[in-house]
């Protein structure tokens, strides 16, 4: 069973950023936010993929119980012929013994005899001809039979590994959330939460426990909120860590750096990415630092809950993709023997 996570962080940024930076962040930004919608994209690709697999698993499934119903009935079939066709020898020895009659008896009841003999061996070449054909195309089902079973066979294995990553990666993130609660859980009631949903984990964080108003700079107690978090990530290999900062409503009028709302989300974010960096053995390549200004609220009645540092934790579903775009082994095509008999 695959869980659903949200965890939102809020972190805090640093001291301002020139310009020129912010225009080379906001460009990352817009990069990875193409990126991370294509990441969406394939998992949900995936997802679907996994559930044509399983129905081409049960028409297969059906197909096989079928194949196998038809053998059983086309060998029920063979032992009947099989019977007439002993039936028949038995006839051809009698014949044989009238047969040998004939040279006893009259010139005319030699030709009838002899008449009754090529009839019954025409009828015996007739149903000799009919089973012979029958096993052919007894071959042929039992043939196709064992290339659907393995055909069915590499589905399944597909299918049951595409389950197991899932369920392993679904395990390690919820182990990942339970770690992040506990070490995060004297901010609780601080402004942060920690929760899993759509298959990644959110760490939210309201600004108040990060940055003064207006300010990029991270206050002593969110520092210690974004170490402990850190600790907890670097051991972690295999994610994407993407810090997301959000401001409120009120706008912001400067000339100087943050000049506006969106500035102010994106050095936060970036201010965020620097403390769990310089905090942890984390690989800067799993970070991502991205500004979303004021336009993705989740409470419109409530500032406070807008202006936030989000971290978003991805796993990565490289595996996942390589076993959907594994091809199958072409199919065997049958041979007849004794086609020509």
């Amino acid at each position: 069973m695959r869980l659903t996570v949200i965890i939102a962080l809020i972190a805090g940024l640093t001291a301002c950023v020139p310009a020129r930076k912010f225009q080379e962040l906001q460009s990352s930004h817009d990069k990875l936010k193409a990126e991370n919608q294509e990441l969406r994209g394939g998992l949900d690709q995936a997802k679907a993929e996994l559930k044509d697999l399983q129905i081409e698993l049960d028409r297969l499934q059906q197909q096989n119980s079928k194949l196998k119903s038809d053998t059983l009935r086309q060998g029920d079939i063979l032992r009947k012929l099989q019977t007439r066709y002993d039936k028949i020898n038995s006839l051809n020895d009698e014949l044989l013994e009238k047969y040998a009659l004939l040279q006893k008896g009259s010139q005319i009841e030699q030709q009838k005899l002899l008449a009754e003999l090529e009839g019954t061996k025409a009828e015996l070449q007739e149903r000799e001809d009919a089973l012979n054909k029958l096993d052919r195309e007894l071959k042929i089902k039992e043939q196709s039979l064992v290339e659907l079973s393995e055909k069915l066979k590499q589905r399944e294995q597909r299918v049951n590994e595409l389950e197991s990553l899932i369920a392993e990666k679904d395990k390690a993130f919820e182990s990942l959330t339970n770690q992040l609660i506990e070490a995060l859980t004297n901010y609780s009631d601080k402004g942060l939460t920690v929760e899993q949903r759509d298959g990644k984990i959110y760490v939210s964080v309201e600004a108040q426990l990060l940055f003064p108003s207006g300010s990029t700079a991270i206050n002593n107690e969110g520092k210690k909120a974004l170490k402990q978090l850190a600790q907890v990530l670097e051991e972690q290999k295999d994610i994407e860590v993407l810090v997301e900062g959000h401001t409120d409503t009120d706008k912001i009028y400067s000339k100087a750096i943050p000049r506006n709302n969106w500035e102010l989300s994106v050095l936060r974010a970036t201010a965020v990415v620097e403390i769990l960096v310089e905090n942890s053995k984390i690989n800067p390549a799993q970070l991502i630092a991205a500004g979303r200004s004021e336009f993705h609220p989740i409470d419109p009645a409530d500032k406070s809950k807008n202006r936030r540092i989000e971290i978003i934790l991805t796993p990565n579903l490289d595996k996942i993709f390589e076993i959907i775009n594994r091809k199958a082994d072409a199919p065997v095509q049958p041979s007849v023997e004794g086609e020509n008999n």
